[in-house]
């Protein structure tokens, strides 16, 4: 009989996690946490056995790591999974494989003051547990393993070297739970001369630049961590730096982003919010927003801001979205005109650019 509580199985290799973790998730009331396990090979027996909804795996263990655990895992027994991650370069780095091999989002481990970060990542956890419990991960299935293997062993992407001195038009995209592998699919299908990006995606300081350097390596575009003072333009795509806000700016014919600290805004620093309410200030109608998987209601006003100011807006259909809040917010609110699957979306934004141009 169905209780209504999503049902979580936790695997990691430490007992002491294993026991915070089940407790702080317990302690939900929308959450039971029907089991745990200290290694992918208990893991893929209770998995069956038990039948959670989801699965948060620590990134690094022993006999198997969750990347690996993953790639055997998704194309038999498709599930939403959340990662563990530490802060470690190796950490980070596994992380997004993980995302490329299934997993839908992460949460990190508290390296310093462990007791107020570990309320905090308690708390993102429950709140993403829930979020991603009902994301369909089926295709994972239809795929049969053919998970984007690391870029290293794919050919190598001839860069575009037309960084023009400057575009009128910029590409603002907003993104959460889900984000990282929605943003690589819409980045990686866009040619090298696409006018300048803007992206903001929530995550952790440290997470960013790693984001945007894999990211790179996978693109005909430059893909970088955005820094203050860095020029929107053809060919380059520009991240929110992890913990600082983005804004767009213009001087003369030139685009720049500014790159600030300052309060979270709608729960959030990097916020998409922010950064789309400058897209329309200063781009306008020159501007395309894109609002990609995410839970929660960021950038959503700002979208419709940018609307109003002339831009061309869409937004993930729900279908293709891991969590269909962002996505959902931005278009009940008249912000974005239509909703586009994750795979057309860089055909259309290609039509939109040719049909403003």
């Amino acid at each position: 009989m169905s209780t209504g509580k999503v049902r979580v199985l936790i695997v990691d290799d430490s007992a002491l996690v294993r026991e915070i973790l089940s407790r702080g998730l317990s302690s939900d009331p929308g959450i039971e946490v029907v089991g745990t396990a200290s290694d992918p090979y208990v893991a893929r027996d209770r998995i069956v056995q038990l039948k959670p909804d989801v699965l948060t795996l620590d990134v690094e263990m022993p006999k198997m790591d969750g990347v690996e655990f993953l790639r055997k895992l998704m194309p038999q027994y498709p599930l939403p999974v959340l990662m563990v991650s530490a802060l470690t370069q190796r950490g980070k780095q596994i992380t997004f494989e993980a995302m490329e091999a299934g997993a839908v989002d992460f949460v990190t481990k508290p390296s310093t003051d462990v007791a107020r970060g570990l309320g905090v990542m308690i708390s993102e956890l429950r709140a993403k547990v829930k979020a991603v419990s009902k994301a369909d991960v089926s295709h994972w299935k239809r795929e049969r393993g053919a998970v984007s293997t690391p870029s290293k062993q794919q050919e190598p992407v001839r860069k575009s070297h037309a960084l023009a001195e400057s575009t009128d038009k910029v590409i603002a995209i907003g993104a959460s739970t889900g984000g990282t592998e929605a943003i690589r699919k819409v980045i990686t299908a866009l040619p090298g001369d696409t006018p300048g990006v803007v992206i903001v995606q929530h995550m952790p300081a440290g997470f960013t630049k790693m984001f945007a350097e894999r990211l790179n390596e996978q693109s005909a575009m430059e893909i970088k961590e955005a820094q203050s003072g860095d020029r929107v333009m053809t060919g380059r795509v520009l991240i929110a730096p992890g913990d600082y806000h983005m804004e767009l700016k213009r001087s003369g014919g030139i685009y720049q982003v500014h790159c600030r600290g300052g309060e979270k805004v709608c729960g959030h620093r990097p916020s998409v919010e922010v950064l789309f309410r400058s897209v329309a200030q200063y781009a306008a109608g020159n501007a395309i927003g894109v609002m990609l998987t995410g839970m929660g209601a960021d950038g959503a006003d700002g979208m419709v801001t940018m609307r109003e100011a002339g831009a061309r807006t869409m937004a993930q259909d729900e279908a293709s979205s891991v969590v269909f809040g962002m996505p959902k917010e931005a278009y009940t609110r008249g912000g974005a005109e239509k909703l586009v699957p994750l795979d057309r979306m860089a055909d259309e934004l290609m039509r939109l650019l040719r049909v403003t141009a």
